[in-house]
């Protein structure tokens, strides 16, 4: 891999600027400055720093982030805030998207990665990964209502796969974990039994819990065990 891709890829500088900075001597291979990012190097073997920081070579990135109110789940939009916008320039570099999406009003967990193949995989329906919200209902859900959304029920021609809720006291809030993502779909689903979300926020994805320690909008890295278990979880 040439240096200049290396460092593109994880973020720390442009292949123009890598450059510029080789012929400043700020780029070391094996404790030996390059003049030129042409050259190539081997991630697992050889020694790289920039800029006074050794760089450890990570081929894809994988973030927890606590979303805000009031983004958008998109790489760029003309017109609203992004969940990118949430982080520094340097992780912006990677090309990270949402796997997945939550409306703009909706809270809590989202992944952002740069792993396409694995993150298809992670929203393909017949893989069946679920998701977990939190949700508060304008009014209480009976028992009969609870039974046909788990049931499966229509949602304007559609007719949604069977899900999990568990109700909390007084039953106008709960967990709900579903197994596909139409559009606006807990929304729809409480519409179709005379109801009406209020408040919606995601607790976990696939294998990955939020993580209470995260306020809103921020975020950190997934450890090496969750990336694991997430992508060996469930049916992936």
């Amino acid at each position: 891999m040439r240096v200049d891709k290396l460092l593109s890829e994880m973020g720390k500088a442009s292949r123009k600027e890598s450059a510029r900075l080789a012929r400043l001597g700020k780029i070391l291979v094996n404790g030996t400055a390059v003049k030129k990012c042409d050259i190539h190097v081997d991630p697992e073997k050889d020694e790289i720093v920039f800029c006074g920081e050794r760089i450890v070579y990570k081929r894809f990135t994988y973030i927890m982030l606590n979303k805000p109110e009031g983004y958008v789940s998109a790489t760029e939009d003309g017109y609203e805030k992004t969940v990118l916008d949430l982080l520094p320039e340097e992780e912006r570099r990677k090309n990270l998207f949402p796997c997945g999406r939550l409306d703009k009003n909706t809270l809590g967990l989202m992944i952002l990665t740069n792993d396409g193949e694995n993150a298809h995989k992670l929203l393909s329906p017949k893989n069946h990964v679920s998701k977990t919200y939190r949700f508060k209902s304008k009014l209480p859900i009976s028992k009969e209502d609870k039974q046909r959304l788990e049931d499966g029920i229509d949602i304007g021609g559609y007719l949604t796969k069977p899900c999990k809720i568990e109700l909390f006291d007084g039953s106008a809030s709960g967990d709900i974990t579903i197994t596909e993502g139409k559009y606006h779909q807990i929304k729809r689903m409480l519409e179709a039994v005379d109801n009406k979300i209020t408040y919606l926020e995601r607790i976990a994805f696939g294998t990955i819990s939020l993580d209470s320690s995260l306020g809103r909008g921020e975020w950190r890295y997934l450890t090496e065990n969750e990336e694991k278990n997430l992508l060996e979880g469930e049916n992936i």
